[in-house]
């Protein structure tokens, strides 16, 4: 039987709508207030709600039957360990699912949700932290970690997902996914990714990204996406085609991220704007990254699908290669370096350590100009800097802001 957790009261992730914190215009304020307030509606305590416990010894032992007993507003905590062949199907509304005591790691071990993948989710507003994903394959060769079916938030935070035919797959109206890891993910096919999403908004933060096999590590069709202060990278064994693909265009702010091309990708192309369609309003901004081309053939740093529009401000393009293509592009204050030498004056590029030292060029250093404002009125200015691993900080303010993903640190 369920027992009532005495002091329980619902978790409220900030971070469903972290991106309402960057200031906005007066219509901007007033839009976001309405749809937190919205939000925190939908997820509002069910009186019976509990709290689930799981693992051994506890009144659960697996996740399948938490899954099947869980009701709206219910919380559900699994004991850190593994989980083997303990797939499940997700149901209820405003659930939150939490590793306790450590990761738990629910491991495939050859077993599959209806021919999706490890977890599926249905219920409007679920939450998962602190859950690890593996091995999940499917006769479709898309088996994932997390097939996302909801209509409502999705939102993952500290969770890793790692060797899996498709990291996360699916949409939501919101999918919001924080501190998370992904590493190699896909089948192989190029068609299977670490992060595929899709929806009204997709948002990815403060996470680490990197060595998607063959696919891409990042690929969105959701109609806004924000890319804030993530580490996407190849590294020296990754084969991931695209470090960012957003195929349908959308309004998309890459802002503060440290995205890395590998001697092995599969694609010359870093980031691809709008390559399938422009069913998508085509407005994209990147601000503040570190792109960085580790293929020595080159390549092409962003390339945008014609008619698409573009404004890139204060970005280090590091590496050979030709820094934009296709689109119209509005581009000032950024610093492009065609070798891979160090001119930048990084403190550890062959350890993918991209903050700038006193030895950056004054071309890097207090060189950034205000970023501005998007035509929505998001504010374009980094509020944060990532953290290996998969953690952030916030931004230090003082004096002008440098070029790249990065502020000198004894500033």
């Amino acid at each position: 039987m369920k027992q009532a957790h005495p002091g329980y009261s619902i978790h409220r992730p900030e971070v469903d709508i972290q991106v309402l914190r960057y200031p906005v215009s007066r219509v901007g304020r007033f839009w976001a207030g309405v749809a937190a307030a919205a939000w925190l509606a939908a997820i509002a305590p069910d009186a019976s709600a509990v709290t689930i416990h799981v693992g051994p010894g506890k009144s659960y032992k697996t996740v399948r039957e938490a899954a099947e007993a869980a009701l709206p507003g219910d919380m559900v905590l699994i004991d850190a360990g593994i989980y083997s062949a303990d797939v499940a199907t997700w149901k209820a509304d405003n659930v939150t699912v939490r590793g306790v005591g450590g990761r738990a790691h629910l491991r495939a071990d050859g077993a599959q949700e209806g021919g999706k993948g490890i977890w599926v989710v249905r219920g409007r507003n679920f939450t998962a932290e602190n859950i690890e994903f593996s091995g999940a394959s499917v006769p479709d060769k898309n088996g994932a970690g997390i097939r996302s079916e909801t209509e409502g938030t999705l939102i993952l935070r500290d969770c890793y997902f790692h060797d899996n035919e498709e990291g996360i797959l699916g949409g939501a109206d919101s999918m919001v996914i924080v501190n998370c890891v992904f590493d190699r993910n896909g089948a192989g096919d190029g068609r299977t990714h670490n992060i595929y999403a899709s929806g009204r908004s997709f948002t990815l933060k403060n996470s680490f990204v990197h060595r998607a096999v063959v696919g891409h590590n990042v690929k969105s069709r959701a109609k806004n996406n924000y890319i804030l202060c993530n580490r996407i990278t190849d590294e020296t064994d990754g084969t991931a085609s695209y470090e960012i693909d957003v195929p349908d265009c959308g309004r998309t702010y890459i802002i503060g991220n440290v995205i890395e091309q590998g001697p092995k990708s599969e694609n010359n192309t870093i980031i691809s704007y709008g390559a399938e369609s422009a069913t998508n309003a085509a407005d994209l901004y990147v601000v503040n990254n570190t792109i960085v081309n580790n293929k020595e053939s080159g390549g092409i740093f962003l390339q945008l699908r014609e008619g698409a529009k573009a404004r890139v401000r204060n970005n280090i393009f590091y590496g050979p290669g030709t820094t934009w293509a296709g689109g119209t592009v509005t581009a000032d204050h950024n610093y492009v370096e065609a070798t891979t030498t160090n001119g930048a004056g990084f403190r550890g590029a062959a350890a993918y350590d991209f903050h700038p030292t006193s030895a950056s060029p004054a071309s890097i250093l207090d060189a950034g100009a205000p970023p501005g404002a998007a035509l929505t009125g998001f504010d374009l200015t980094p509020k944060c800097e990532y953290v290996d691993e998969a953690r952030g900080h916030p931004r230090p303010e003082s004096g002008p802001l440098d070029i790249g993903a990065f502020e000198l640190q004894s500033k």
